[in-house]
């Protein structure tokens, strides 16, 4: 098997019981991103909202490694480009922390906007007009 085949195989895998798990990372996820919040917008002590930093980094990476598994097709799709550009403002705090309330809000906007967008947006590559579908790496053939 080639370095290709692995990263983008003909149709995407699926982990057994995937779905509830994604389901239950996310959710996990959104509780760890909450207490984070709280610490960005109400200032709280670093050992307070740690935890919840925690918590956001490990299911977020989780989350992203289940993707990659799945098909790497989605780090060329919106999908995984949102998420790196996220990760790109989220790395930028160390060297504009007096920005976190603006970044982590441009955050949760660029997270809301990508996972309601429909499949059509969320699964296109970022630099064409192809919608490809997570079963069939290039909504047509299965070849990449």
């Amino acid at each position: 098997m080639t370095l290709k085949q692995l990263l983008f195989p003909a149709s995407s895998r699926q982990l057994p019981g995937q779905r509830w798990l994604k389901i239950t990372l996310r959710t996990l996820h959104l509780v760890g991103v909450g207490g984070l919040g709280g610490g960005f917008l109400y200032e709280v002590a670093p050992e307070q909202w740690l935890p919840y930093w925690g918590l956001a980094v490990v299911t977020g990476v989780c989350l992203v490694l289940i993707e990659l598994w799945s098909n790497a097709i989605w780090l060329l799709q919106w999908a995984g480009a949102a998420i790196v550009f996220k990760l790109f403002l989220l790395a930028s705090l160390h060297f504009f922390p007096q920005a976190a309330i603006p970044i982590f809000i441009s955050v949760i906007i660029i997270s809301g906007v990508i996972s309601h967008a429909p499949a059509k947006i969320r699964h296109r590559l970022v630099f064409s007009s192809t919608h490809i579908s997570p079963s069939q790496p290039d909504g047509k053939d299965g070849k990449l």
